[in-house]
């Protein structure tokens, strides 16, 4: 160390706390707006010597080098776990903060955390968020130069990368297995990110991820990290048993997530739903999945001709074409991805504000994933579902392509469940994970669209009288599809055949659309008026509705109509969300505003996605509290020493409006 910078050094340890100066492995003193402060300026191995590891704690690296002032739920478990040794399964929701929980360690410890990781986009994207926090952090995978990858390789065997990030491919090759056995390189921390693809009771089971036990063996000394948004307890088990884990713990956090709101309509024209719902969110960045490559391709070329910035990526498209698209999504050259399953894994950008489902996913697992894709960073954010039972059969038909699709029905059953349930989403959804719904957890955001609209029904009478009419005078033995088709006066083959288009009540329901009528159709359903059996879910009036058939008594329902006819009558549903800055708040505008104008240029010229510079909370924290020093940009969240250190001065400038 240069003599000058030592006695920096030493002046800067006397203004602070000894704990505070331990942190830093090489420091210099800085001067920002009139006061002075020591920022890291390295995170490599060398800089850690034992003692100050001893020194540190997980709590003051969160705020020092993350910005972040505490932990969420459940990360200081699982981060002490890693630091004392001990095998862990980690079942975290998406933006539940679980890169946190090996990060921590990994710059505690001495050696070397290798990251197992499936998407080459996902770890680029970690590794550039980490330099940006001058965390000396890597990756190596099949897309780089080979100049790049050698020179990469050279570093891990200097000792001084704390993070490795790599695809179960690549572990299990012969060269990196050599790499981490070199002579400085001492792994310290296995993790495994998206852990549930080690399972094959799993959502996404990946064959490839098998083969990490056989190197994690090779590292007996190392502590063994498993992690995922989404494991039910026979997944969990499941990854433990695989990965040899002995005696692991297995923390769950709560699969709670307050910031999203839910909602599922049912699917009419579904091209005109989906461009109303993105006309009321414009320039916000979403993800709407799709069931197939054809129905991905369709709506694309329907929402480019309507104007809407969009991208789309599935397995049928070239790598180069799929890998312009995420690139271009994730750095906010486009706002929409539409996209099937094959998108999103390990996906972490933190400002998408919402997913929209075209179709039905195929199990709860799956749903709970895409949607948990939204809102990471943990501002309000919108889910919708586009429900028709005619999906059913479409994933059905996905299903026979297996040799036991029984299984796949089972799950399937619980997924149009909750598409059709009349009770609280949230709630239904963190049953079916094994946890109960506490209403005061969602600090008073909005919690789905059955909540939304309250206990509120309407008068659905005459509806209601003609589709069970319908049903009788079609002698009770079709589907809701059938009578439906009857009461829009179709003249299918079947209704001709069966004389059904001679019956009184053909034609009378022309008022509402189909997906009204099948709205009415689940509406009646749960309330006891209908009876569903076999295999073909052939329609029959219960007792009950028989008895308020025959007496025209009065029938209210919880539905919603989409038919324009009934619009006037059947108030869409608003939901409540606080305001991200306040709404008479120009100057928070004006900054909030400029800061990311600011943003987007810093980032392009970094070639980076903008959320890398800092995400959407910590612009908008930033511009309600109109920090004016470095010690109150450092109140900021998200902002540590090192972002303070290298952008500071820049936002204080936009936020006094220079």
């Amino acid at each position: 160390m240069e003599e000058n910078q030592y006695n920096l050094l030493l002046d800067a340890v006397k203004k602070l706390s000894t704990q505070t100066a331990l942190l830093f492995g090489t420091a210099v003193e800085q001067k920002y707006g009139g006061e002075f402060y020591v920022t890291s300026c390295d995170y490599g191995g060398n800089n850690f010597d034992q003692e100050k590891n001893m020194a540190e704690t997980p709590e003051h690296i969160l705020k020092s080098v993350f910005g972040y002032e505490s932990f969420r739920p459940m990360q200081r478990e699982v981060i002490q776990n890693v630091l004392d040794g001990r095998d862990t399964v980690a079942v975290m929701p998406t933006g539940g903060g679980k890169s946190i929980c090996y990060q921590i360690p990994a710059l505690i410890m001495d050696g070397l955390t290798v990251v197992v990781s499936p998407l080459i986009a996902l770890m680029q994207d970690q590794v550039s968020q980490l330099e940006s926090l001058g965390i000396q952090a890597v990756f190596l995978n099949s897309a780089q130069e080979s100049d790049d990858y050698f020179d990469t390789c050279r570093k891990i065997r200097s000792g001084n990368i704390k993070l490795l990030y790599v695809s179960p491919e690549r572990l299990s090759s012969q060269r990196m297995q050599d790499l981490l056995h070199s002579e400085n390189v001492n792994v310290d921390c296995i993790t495994i990110d998206e852990a549930h693809c080690i399972s094959e009771w799993g959502h996404d089971f990946r064959p490839d991820y098998m083969e990490i036990a056989s190197v994690r063996e090779q590292f007996p000394r190392a502590v063994c990290l498993a992690l995922t948004a989404t494991a039910t307890k026979v997944v969990q088990n499941d990854i433990a048993r695989h990965l040899k884990m002995e005696s692991p713990s297995i923390l769950v956090s709560s699969f709670n997530r307050p910031n999203l709101f839910l909602e599922v309509k049912r699917k009419s024209n579904a091209v005109l739903q989906i461009s109303e719902y993105l006309s009321e969110r414009k320039d916000q960045s979403g993800i709407i999945y799709c069931m197939s490559r054809k129905h991905v391709d369709a709506l694309f070329e329907k929402l480019c001709a309507m104007g809407f910035s969009v991208a789309k990526y599935h397995a049928g498209l070239s790598d180069a074409t799929r890998n312009q698209s995420q690139s271009d999504f994730i750095k906010g050259r486009v706002n929409i991805m539409i996209a099937t399953v094959a998108f999103g894994m390990g996906i972490n950008k933190p400002d998408v504000r919402f997913v929209i489902h075209y179709d039905l996913p195929k199990s709860i697992e799956q749903y709970y994933q895409e949607i948990g894709r939204a809102g990471r960073d943990g501002l309000p954010s919108s889910t919708l579902l586009l429900y028709s039972p005619a999906d059913i059969n479409m994933v059905r038909y996905f299903f026979r392509q297996k040799d036991d699709p029984s299984k796949d029905e089972s799950l399937l059953h619980d997924m149009v469940q909750y598409a059709e349930t009349r009770t609280c989403r949230r709630s239904f959804l963190l049953k079916y994970f094994g946890e109960a719904y506490n209403p005061l957890e969602n600090d008073g955001q909005c919690c789905c669209d059955i909540c939304t609209r309250g206990n509120e029904n309407y008068d659905m009478t005459m509806e209601a009288q003609k589709y069970m009419s319908c049903i009788l005078r079609t002698k009770q033995r079709h589907t809701a599809s059938y009578v439906i088709d009857v009461l829009l006066g179709a003249k299918t083959k079947k209704i001709l055949e069966n004389g059904d288009n001679n019956l009184s009540t053909w034609g009378i329901g022309k008022d509402l659309s189909k997906g009204d009528w099948l709205e009415l159709n689940a509406c009646l359903l749960d309330a006891g008026y209908l009876n569903k059996s076999g295999n073909y879910n052939v329609l029959s009036l219960s007792p009950y509705g028989q008895k308020m058939l025959m007496e025209r008594q009065k029938i209210m329902l919880p539905v919603q109509i989409s038919s324009e006819k009934s619009r006037q009558t059947f108030a869409k549903p608003k939901k409540k969300t606080a305001p991200l800055l306040d709404e008479n708040d120009e100057e928070g505008k004006r900054i909030a505003e400029n800061l990311r104008s600011w943003r987007k240029k810093h980032a392009e010229e970094m070639n980076v996605p903008p959320y890398v510079i800092f995400g959407d909370k910590t612009m908008l924290d930033i511009a309600s509290k109109k920090p004016k020093t470095i010690k109150e940009l450092l109140s900021c969240y998200g902002i540590g020493e090192t972002k303070a250190k290298t952008m500071g001065q820049e936002i204080l400038r936009i936020v006094d409006g220079v």
